[in-house]
């Protein structure tokens, strides 16, 4: 295969493709420069020096290129590329000098000037196309390190959202359940209690997980569709309590479509009746709301219930827990969740996460307008 690649056409077409217009005018400076320095020497004009550093400094540049591609089994492609500098400078230099007497080889027992003027600028090319060599290979061992510094980077990154994705999937499935057993660990006491409302109860808890269902399996939902959820989970929660739960839910209609965390606003509802109105003996109000904060960048959402408060001595509870985990997995620090007390009882969690779209401007117009 690495012998039919190199046929005499993909040579040529190897060394048209080396001589770039950068790399000739680089050739041109340095050839120059060499002639400069050598013409003191030199018997010959200065032109004639000029075209013979040029010749070579060609030669060596499409041997380096050629060598650089040339399949190689026991040899490092680098070393390849030096010994065809190497080589390719006396043997370009002999060519020049041949060209020159026209092949009479004679020429150079008769004049020791020829011969002195070979080897001057054979090893000129030998010196200066080592140095060239020398400092391509450092910059091109340079770029291939910085590129698969790159290529790790991207790869890594990969690597850390596949984890994330799937550190996200793992904390949803623990959530699902936890909602689940616990709605229907309520309807039981009803049912065991023999109540009345039992059968309603069952009804609601049906149109809820009708809504509820088949966003489990969705990474992803909106504000409005949580929203949504909270209401139905609080007609069910009233219908087992209806003297001691009431509650009020409010969304600027601008911020219905905003990314969301799903189940994250029921879990923060959910904790709110369990561990704020269960627990007292008058019951109590909650309070569900969004606003967004154009300042800040960043939309809020608070659950406020008038229960029991915020026991420092109780251990975090599970949904609490894991959604900590998945906003810091969302979000990273963007996203805050904040528990306060709200004298004279009760508890504010707050929910602050970042704005991930215009619709932040557009609810803030909404709300300006409407305090107009």
């Amino acid at each position: 295969m690495h012998a039919t690649s190199f046929t005499p056409l993909r040579i040529l077409a190897r060394l048209w493709a080396s001589l770039t217009p950068r790399r000739i005018a680089i050739n041109l400076l340095v050839a120059t420069i060499a002639a400069i320095a050598l013409n003191p020497i030199f018997d010959t004009p200065f032109l004639s020096v000029w075209g013979r550093s040029i010749f070579v400094g060609l030669m060596l540049l499409v041997a380096f290129d050629i060598a650089g591609h040339w399949p190689s089994r026991w040899l490092p492609r680098w070393v390849v590329q030096v010994a065809a500098v190497v080589i390719a400078a006396p043997v370009a230099t002999g060519i020049a000098y041949l060209v020159m007497v026209q092949g009479d080889l004679t020429s150079f027992q008769r004049n020791e000037g020829l011969l002195w003027g070979f080897l001057s600028i054979a090893a000129t090319g030998v010196a200066v196309g080592l140095t060239l060599a020398l400092g391509a290979l450092y910059r091109e061992r340079d770029a291939q390190a910085r590129s698969q510094a790159l290529a790790f980077a991207l790869e890594r990154s990969t690597l850390e959202k596949q984890a994330l994705d799937a550190r996200l999937r793992l904390l949803h499935a623990q959530v699902e359940p936890h909602f689940l057993f616990n709605t229907l660990a309520n309807v039981q006491q009803l049912v065991e209690s023999g109540s009345e409302r039992a059968g309603p109860v069952l009804k609601s808890l049906i149109a809820y997980l009708r809504a509820a269902v088949p966003s489990l399996a969705q990474s992803g939902s909106t504000l409005g569709h949580e929203i949504g959820l909270v209401r139905a989970y609080l007609d069910l929660m009233r219908m087992r309590m209806p003297d001691r739960l009431a509650f009020e839910v409010s969304m600027p209609p601008a911020l219905a479509g905003l990314p969301f965390p799903p189940m994250a606003l029921l879990t923060l509802v959910e904790n709110a009746v369990r561990h704020g109105i269960d627990p007292s003996e008058t019951g109590g109000r909650i309070e569900v709301g969004a606003r967004a904060d154009a300042r800040q960048a960043s939309v809020e959402i608070w659950v406020h219930d008038t229960g029991v408060g915020l026991d420092d001595k109780a251990a975090p509870g599970t949904g609490l827990t894991n959604l900590r985990e998945r906003l810091k997995a969302t979000y990273g620090d963007a996203a805050q969740l904040q528990l306060t007390d709200e004298p004279p009882h009760g508890l504010r969690a707050t929910l602050v996460l970042p704005d991930p779209s215009p619709q932040l401007n557009a609810a803030n117009a909404a709300d300006a307008g409407a305090a107009r």
